[in-house]
Parts: C-alpha cells; sequence; structure tokens
C-alpha cells in the first residue's frame, strides 16, 4: 500500500516509524515530514493547507490512505475535501474536529450530555468577562476558544492576571476572537486517555501523563509538551470505567446526534480527583508527545488498525501491548517557548545507537545539504522502554547529554510524581 502522512512533528516520525514496519506498505510518503522521517520515508515539502494542490499529489501517486497528524488540518477540513475525492483517510472530519476546534463547542456538549467538567462562563465582551472575574474565586481559568498550539490557556492566580489574559484573548493574540472560556480551576492529577474510533465502535488505545510546563516542578510557561510517560499510574479498572461511562461514551452520542461518525483517534485531557473524572480538553489526533512514548508499546501491525478504522471493522480487531513503560523527554531549543534561534546545526546525533527499546524521534528538524538543523523550538523526542520509569529516564538523560547539544535544554524531572515521591 502507498500511504501518506501529513504533519511534520515528532508525533508524525514516531507515526511513520510504526507504519513502516508493517508489510503492508509499499510506500511511505511524509507531506513534509523532517530531517527523521527522511530516513524511512520520502518527503515532499508540499503545503497540506492547500488541499487542492493536496489532491493532486495523492491523485498522481495513487495513494491508497492518508494519515493526519495534527489537529489543524482536520479542524479546517482535509479530511472532508479527501473523502470527496473517494480517498481513504484516517481522521475526524471537519464537525467532529469542533471537539478540538472550539473550546465553547466541547463544553456545551458536556453541559447537555451531563459530562463531568469544570463550570464554565462563556463571555462575548471585555466587559462582561471582567465583571464575572470581580466576583469569582481564584485561581481560574482563562482559555482561548480556538487552536492556539497548546498555549491558549492561562492559569491564573488573581483578578489582575485574569483580566490581562482576557485583554490578550479578545486582542488576538491566538487569532480572531468572538469569545472567550473562563473555567474554574479543577485540583487534582492530570492525565491522557485516548481512543481509537471508527465511527461504530471505539477502543482504548492506552493512557499517558504529560507535562506541559517549560519548568522543572511544573513551573513557567505552557509549552506543547515538555515530556510524557506510559501508562498513567493514576488508571485502574474502576477509573478506566467511569471514563467510558461518563466521558467517552456521551461524547461520542453528542457527535453521532449530529449526525456525523468520528474516525480516527480521541485525546481525552483529564483532571482525576478523588479517583473520579473531569473533562479538561479533546484533542482530535494523538497527543505530542504522548504519541511518541505510547506507538513504542503497540504490538499490533499499527497500519492494519488504521485500516480497520476506515473499513469499520475496529470491533474485530485485538489491540496488544508490551507489558513495559516508556518516557519520552524534549529536548527545546534554548528559549522556547518564547523566541529561540532557528536554523541551528546539531551534530554527532548519527552517533546515538538507538535499539528495539531506545528510539529518538525527530520533530523541529531539518536536513540541508546533508547536514542536520534545529529549526523548531521542539527539537528532538528521545523515548526509552524498559520495566521502571526511573531506569527509563536515567537512560535517557544520559543519551541527552552525551549528544551535548549546546543550544538546546531539557526537562531532568519528566515523572517526577510517580518516580521521586
Amino acid at each position: 500500500m502507498k500511504i501518506a502522512i501529513l504533519g511534520n512533528g515528532g508525533r508524525e516520525h514516531a507515526i511513520a516509524k510504526k507504519i513502516s514496519e508493517s508489510p503492508k506498505l509499499s510506500k511511505l510518503y511524509c507531506l513534509p515530514g523532517n530531517a527523521g522521517t527522511n530516513s524511512i520515508a520520502e518527503n515532499v515539502n508540499l503545503d497540506i493547507y492547500n488541499f487542492e494542490n493536496l489532491g493532486k499529489f495523492v491523485d498522481e501517486n495513487q495513494i491508497d490512505l492518508v494519515i493526519v497528524g495534527p489537529e489543524k488540518p482536520l479542524v479546517e477540513g482535509v479530511v472532508d475535501f479527501l473523502k470527496k475525492k473517494k480517498v481513504k483517510v484516517f481522521g475526524p472530519n471537519k464537525i467532529s474536529s469542533q471537539l478540538e476546534g472550539s473550546k465553547i463547542f466541547t463544553k456545551k456538549i458536556c453541559e447537555k450530555y451531563n459530562i463531568p467538567t469544570a463550570q464554565f462562563g462563556i463571555f462575548e465582551s471585555l466587559k462582561g468577562a471582567h465583571d464575572y472575574l470581580d466576583k469569582i474565586n481564584k485561581p481560574i481559568v482563562v482559555k482561548a476558544d480556538g487552536l492556539a498550539g497548546g498555549k491558549g490557556v492561562y492559569i491564573c492566580e488573581d483578578t489582575v492576571s485574569a483580566k490581562n489574559a482576557v485583554n490578550e484573548i479578545f486582542k488576538g493574540k491566538f487569532g480572531l476572537a468572538n469569545q472567550v472560556l473562563i473555567e474554574e480551576f479543577l485540583q487534582g492529577e492530570e492525565m491522557s486517555y485516548f481512543v481509537i474510533s471508527d465511527g461504530k465502535t471505539f477502543k482504548k488505545f492506552n493512557t499517558a501523563q504529560d507535562h506541559k510546563r517549560v519548568g522543572e516542578g511544573d513551573k513557567g510557561k505552557n509549552t506543547g509538551g515538555m515530556g510524557a510517560y506510559s501508562p498513567s499510574g493514576l488508571i485502574n479498572k474502576d477509573l478506566d470505567l467511569k471514563i467510558i461511562e461518563k466521558i467517552v461514551k456521551p461524547t461520542f452520542a453528542a457527535i453521532n446526534d449530529l449526525g456525523e461518525t468520528y474516525n480516527g483517534f480521541l485525546y481525552v485531557g483529564l483532571m482525576i480527583k478523588e479517583n473520579n473524572p473531569y473533562l479538561v480538553e479533546y484533542n482530535v489526533r494523538m497527543g505530542d508527545p504522548e504519541c511518541q512514548t505510547i506507538l513504542p508499546l503497540l504490538k499490533t501491525d499499527f497500519l492494519e488498525l488504521i485500516l480497520s478504522c476506515c473499513e469499520k471493522k475496529l470491533k474485530s480487531q485485538n489491540i496488544e501491548w508490551k507489558n513495559k513503560k516508556s518516557m519520552c523527554i524534549v529536548l527545546c531549543s534554548k528559549g522556547y517557548p518564547e523566541i529561540y534561534k532557528k536554523k541551528v546545526e546539531i551534530t554527532n546525533l548519527d552517533k546515538q545507537k538507538n535499539d528495539i527499546n531506545s528510539f529518538i524521534y525527530h520533530a523541529g528538524t531539518q536536513l540541508i545539504d546533508d547536514k542536520l538543523y534545529a529549526i523548531g523550538g521542539r527539537v528532538l523526542n528521545f523515548v526509552s522502554i524498559s520495566e521502571n520509569l526511573k531506569d527509563s529516564r536515567d537512560k535517557i538523560i544520559k543519551k541527552i547529554d552525551d549528544l551535548g547539544w549546546k543550544n538546546g535544554f531539557y526537562r531532568k524531572d519528566i515523572g517526577y510524581k510517580i518516580i521521586d515521591k
């Protein structure tokens, strides 16, 4: 089969690596891909948001299946476009993708279908939002409605910082904003819970714990993700059942009631308090870096699994996992998530040894004249699988230190709540 993967991050490299292991694969394209995907696929420098050009590429190269990695093309309707061309595509359509594309869309579903979540208010004016902030207890969470690359969420300790957050959102920091979402701050432990769906059936696709804050001890600004481990230390049978019954099933019921079917991954971002789940957010694709943490644990043929979703045959699939633990630590450019240098060379990466329990996934990298350069904020993802998370973390830290890239930094405490307690 000829497969095209859309995207250029660490998630897409992990997907490409797993797909490349399938005997069903004959040719793999990454659009546009990165320096890591270049070694296992043909990178094609094509604008994935120009749907007409994407359609021509798919036709000319007789692509059998398109796998969509990032959220933005999903929210903009790439699945709908490709399906009209009778192309097999893995990912939810434009309406279903509003679960991530609009936080307010999701909150209204929570309200209608009694999905446990933080209490919230939706405001269309600065004055309305400011008046509300004057009256409520802090801390409080202020959110931009649309996509914001994981950065449109403010946790505010006082009224002044909350009003500043509202001002920034309405002034267009994350794009045109007609509304702002203000939520109560939920106390508890975060967890990432994944399911895969063919529109008729869904199955659990493991759990993870992400680390969003840039600084150790979960301090500092929000990022796209500094590291993750899988499975989550919080999951148990009782909690698993609650998540499925109280959150996942009602959400798919809501999508079905809209006359839509959901094909793809659903990332359920949760806050766990006293073994009860509360929905924080949805993503309509695999998380990043959770994907890089989870996929190396998968024993089932990943391409076979995705095809079963496209053909509505997921029910017959048995998803098998390695009985091990996995950790990912992200090596970032100094200055991220603020201003950082681009096109900085990375040397000696080819001297790093990988094996079945050790991976390096590329994110913000590019090959220029056969040299490797960092071109993004999150640059490389170091992954280790072992019997316990401390071993994984120690191995990764040694590998990053051995690389000795002086323009990068990383969090040394990924997994600290479960390893160091």
